[in-house]
């Protein structure tokens, strides 16, 4: 398997994702998605989206605010426990999440680090809204997409008229202020999350939170993940967050270069059953209940987040299934997943095997004698016409056929349509398929046909 570092290389080599403000030297736990990134990371999402909401009839999507009330913030216990341990070394002033650094390493200023105690950190990015700024006018930057659909569940069950069971989805950005991000986009401080809450009634959450367990871990394969490089942690009781029942991570093998092999996984997605935590935090009446079984009643909801079940003629508050995934760990993974290396006629051939739905570029149209005008017209019209059967389609006569062929290898394109001499005598061209580097002759008219048989869903 590829290791982090060829992968960095071949992000910043290619325009798959940048440095956060490089141009000033850096900001630390950033990043932004150049011009492959962005489609490769849309395509994520967009597969997400189709298989969790357009293919199920049981679930609907927001999109709710960045900046919270304080409020959702104190009632969902985030502003009293949304902390990590952090230490610092008192050599070399460095700072660390506790959990993530031994006392016995060495410290660059020589011998081990001297670390001081413990201290909580609270993860949560504070700004202040409207002009005055105090107390008075303090939000913050959801840490979670979760908590802006929770206090949304009423809205949602109300305009259309839903019933439990279903589910609310959302994608959108989060904010966590990491005390160490690291290891390129798998731990940042601003990243994406593709988040579902699905509502169901006491008694079948269990059921439920088994069923959204396959369902996740197999999407990952079905989008070209090799199972092997999957795994399932069922959290043990020390790992649990105090309210949930239970949860399992679906971890991906981020870190292949790790000896021990249990180190080379890390969480990619976790499926939560959080019982009716949430909705009894935020209801009218409710109230928060801490690890330490601290109560803090709820009285500035303004409505119940109930659901009348006509079964039992009664108001309840549901129990959540949570499958929340990270936008950009996934993507690292599907980019790690597909990576290869092959020896190609004594030269080295780099070519990213992603699934069709995945790949930024579908199809690249490639002229094979740039100066002929019959060629590049016919290689212009061609992608044109691609283009509007919504395929991700690019023109290139930048360099010789085996240089392209190579570069859209890199990047993942499925299919390569070469339009040569042979083309303007009888309307054909080639088309190269990007695993296995075979070539066949189709006939222009026949191209639409032909691909969309090859890219299926995409």
């Amino acid at each position: 398997m590829v290791d982090l570092d060829k992968i960095i290389s071949l992000c910043k080599r290619r325009g798959f994702i940048f440095q956060g403000s490089e141009q000033y030297g850096g900001l630390q736990g950033t990043w932004d998605y150049g011009p492959l990134g962005v489609e490769l990371k849309n395509n994520v999402k967009r597969a997400w989206w189709r298989k969790t909401v357009y293919e199920r009839d049981d679930m609907e999507g927001v999109d709710t605010s960045v900046l919270l009330n304080r409020l959702v913030l104190k009632y969902s216990g985030h502003e009293e426990t949304f902390s990590d341990p952090m230490v610092d070394c008192r050599k070399c002033k460095k700072r660390f999440r506790a959990d993530q650094v031994d006392a016995n390493e060495k410290c660059p200023e020589g011998d081990k680090h001297d670390l001081t105690e413990p201290r909580p950190f609270n993860l949560m990015f504070k700004t202040t809204y409207g002009p005055v700024a105090d107390e008075n006018n303090i939000a913050y930057l959801r840490p979670e997409t979760a908590q802006g659909i929770f206090i949304n569940f009423k809205n949602v069950l109300d305009s259309t008229n839903r019933k439990v069971p279903f589910g609310i989805a959302q994608i959108g950005k989060s904010y966590r202020n990491e005390i160490t991000p690291r290891n390129f986009i798998f731990r940042v401080r601003e990243f994406e999350q593709m988040e579902i809450e699905f509502f169901v009634k006491d008694g079948t959450d269990e059921e439920w939170h088994k069923k959204w367990i396959e369902e996740r871990f197999n999407w990952y394969i079905n989008l070209g993940i090799r199972p092997e490089n999957l795994r399932k942690h069922v959290q043990t009781k020390e790992e649990l967050a105090h309210y949930a029942k239970a949860t399992t991570d679906i971890l991906y093998r981020f870190f292949p270069e790790r000896e021990e092999e249990a180190k080379q996984f890390d969480e990619v997605e976790g499926v939560a059953n959080r019982g009716n935590f949430d909705l009894t935090c935020h209801t009218k009446g409710g109230k928060l209940v801490l690890a330490d079984g601290r109560e803090i009643p709820n009285v500035h909801a303004t409505t119940k987040l109930t659901y009348f079940d006509h079964e039992t003629n009664q108001h309840i508050l549901p129990n959540v299934v949570e499958p929340s995934a990270g936008v950009d760990r996934a993507t690292l993974a599907f980019l790690m997943d597909s990576y290869h290396e092959e020896t190609v006629n004594d030269d080295q051939r780099i070519v990213l095997k992603l699934h069709p739905e995945l790949a930024p570029i579908k199809v690249a149209v490639l002229p094979l004698k740039k100066n002929n005008e019959g060629i590049k017209k016919t290689a212009a019209k061609i992608k044109n016409e691609l283009m509007k059967n919504g395929w991700r389609t690019v023109y290139d006569d930048t360099a010789g056929i085996g240089k392209l062929y190579r570069r859209q290898d890199e990047i993942g394109t499925p299919f390569c349509i070469t339009v040569d001499f042979d083309t303007l005598e009888n309307n054909t061209v080639t088309v190269r398929d990007r695993d296995t580097m075979a070539q066949e002759r189709v006939a222009i008219d026949n191209l639409k046909d032909y691909l969309s048989e090859k890219l299926g869903n995409c």
